[in-house]
């Protein structure tokens, strides 16, 4: 099974797919499943969204009031027997990861997948922890997705970085299996 793994895509207006890069969607497009990690700001990006794969989302700090009721603030789905925890806000930084981990460990998760840091970052412990980043407001880095593979109960993960705000050719910046 193939999950895309995105977050803090802040569409205010327009289309998602008009606003995500080019790679990205085709990507979003051919995964098995999609997990937005919140901060999608309307409802008419989640919905545009949600109507092109099954997806799993939570809402962030920025998401609209409508979305903020729609969506959690914290999920927790099961796939091919890996337990996946999807927050908003886990990390206060790249540079310290131990509140995501405490985090993960209270969920009860194999996989921990959180936003607001608009960085990507994958770490592996006995919990994998995936942020990835922002495909259209990345700090200090470039647009960014986390491509998760779960085969036969083992789950692997990498950072997929996308050129430019808007397109380009995939990069893999990290992996982890």
């Amino acid at each position: 099974m193939k999950i895309i793994a995105i977050s803090d895509t802040h569409i205010k207006s327009g289309s998602i797919i008009g606003c995500l890069p080019h790679g990205l969607v085709q990507l979003i497009k051919s995964a098995d499943m999609v997990i937005h990690a919140g901060d999608f700001v309307t409802k008419q990006a989640y919905d545009e969204l949600s109507g092109m794969c099954r997806l799993a989302a939570v809402h962030g700090n920025m998401d609209s009031p409508d979305l903020k009721k729609l969506l959690p603030g914290q999920n927790v789905i099961e796939v091919e027997g890996i337990k996946i925890g999807i927050v908003h806000e886990a990390a206060l930084s790249i540079q310290d990861t131990t509140g995501a981990w405490y985090m993960a460990k209270e969920m009860g998760v194999d996989v921990l997948v959180f936003g607001h840091i608009h960085k990507p970052l994958i770490e592996k412990d006995d919990i994998l922890l995936a942020c990835p980043g922002s495909p259209t407001a990345p700090r200090l880095s470039e647009p960014g997705a986390i491509e998760l593979n779960i085969k036969d109960g083992v789950v692997s993960g990498r950072v997929i970085t996308f050129e430019g705000a808007r397109c380009g050719a995939l990069d893999s910046a990290a992996q982890f299996e």
